[in-house]
């Protein structure tokens, strides 16, 4: 699941200079994100067989629309370092989802990709172990933190195909709201895919941060 669940990372970012999105904290790969449950990292050379591995999968590939199958060897390295040039120049935040306390072990990719001055797309990724357990839920919800944390976004979207519905009730759960339903390309797929559409206002963001605050305050 990139692109609000089609996966845009594990394949290509299509690099390009633009305005810088994320501030100096985010650009050194030391940044790090801390949930209950997990640690996010940037990505490095040794995950690549990992993210090869679950790449290969069909079930994981299937819903996106960057992930080919068969996954083309190589893939995943040239994933690492796009995905690393992207947090480097400020532009982009992908980062690996791994357990709390086993950083080594990868249960899957989350991004934000920057979409015109002043929004961002949401995508993410998780390896078919990890399924319904709760993780890209809780990875959405911190990325997202950040995303409004550390920029100026006004908003964040996200797409997910419509055959794919658990993924629209992940971006359900962290805030997001099915704005439309349209054709989206899909170039590992070769073909234009039926998408839901997905949006995350800043204004909703803030007000669910401070009733969240609120009933925790009470």
């Amino acid at each position: 699941m990139f692109r609000g669940c089609e996966p845009r990372i594990p394949f290509s970012f299509g690099l390009t200079t633009g305005a810088v999105m994320f501030p100096d904290i985010a650009r050194d790969d030391v940044f790090r994100l801390e949930t209950r449950r997990l640690w996010l990292r940037w990505p490095r050379l040794s995950d690549a067989p990992a993210i090869e591995r679950y790449c290969a999968k069909w079930e994981v590939a299937r819903y996106t629309a960057r992930i080919p199958h068969p996954y083309p060897k190589g893939s995943a390295e040239r994933f690492v370092f796009a995905a690393r040039e992207g947090n480097t120049l400020g532009r982009d935040l992908a980062m690996m989802i791994t357990p709390l306390g086993a950083p080594s072990r990868i249960l899957g990719a989350i991004s934000l990709e920057r979409r015109g001055t002043d929004r961002l797309t949401l995508g993410y990724a998780l390896a078919p172990e990890a399924w319904g357990r709760g993780y890209g839920t809780e990875a959405g919800r911190a990325i997202v933190d950040a995303a409004f944390s550390l920029s100026a976004v006004v908003e964040v979207d996200a797409s997910v195909r419509v055959e794919n519905p658990a993924s629209g009730r992940v971006l359900e759960k962290i805030g997001f709201v099915r704005v439309g339903r349209g054709l989206r390309g899909a170039p590992a797929r070769g073909a234009m895919v039926e998408c839901d559409a997905y949006v995350l206002p800043r204004n909703d963001w803030t007000a669910r941060r401070e009733a969240a605050s609120l009933e925790t305050a009470r």
